[in-house]
């Protein structure tokens, strides 16, 4: 049997999840960060879902999603009804998940050709 890798062409990917880190492609994010098909935000001031409120929503709504996908770090945990209210208040889908999970989710979905936006929260350090 003959094995080969093929590389989604078209949109930004995970490669890999870890407990402190999230590869892009071939390049380690060790901070939160915001993930669109075709940009990274890095540096996301976000360590913790608990802090997340509804100041936090504009730097994922000027992306343009029509869906996000939060990914919360090592578990699922959801953050203040605040923050998830400020993207049904605009018909965007939000599912909160862990963030092997949502790594997944999203390369699924952008794959298919959505504008998925995608939020990983990584511990400081």
């Amino acid at each position: 049997m003959d094995l080969s890798l093929e590389r989604p062409e078209g949109y930004l990917y995970v490669r890999r999840v870890a407990a402190h880190g999230i590869t892009l492609i071939d390049r380690e994010l060790t901070s939160s960060f915001l993930l669109a098909p075709d940009r990274a935000i890095e540096n996301w001031p976000v360590t913790a879902p608990e802090t997340l409120d509804a100041s936090h929503v504009e730097a994922l709504l000027a992306l343009n999603p029509e869906l996000v996908v939060l990914g919360t770090g090592a578990r699922q945990a959801f953050p203040a009804a605040a923050f998830m209210a400020g993207f049904l208040r605009r018909n965007i889908g939000i599912e909160v998940m862990d963030n092997a999970a949502a790594a997944r989710t999203y390369n699924l979905l952008a794959d298919e050709g959505r504008r998925v936006v995608a939020a990983f929260i990584l511990p400081p350090g």
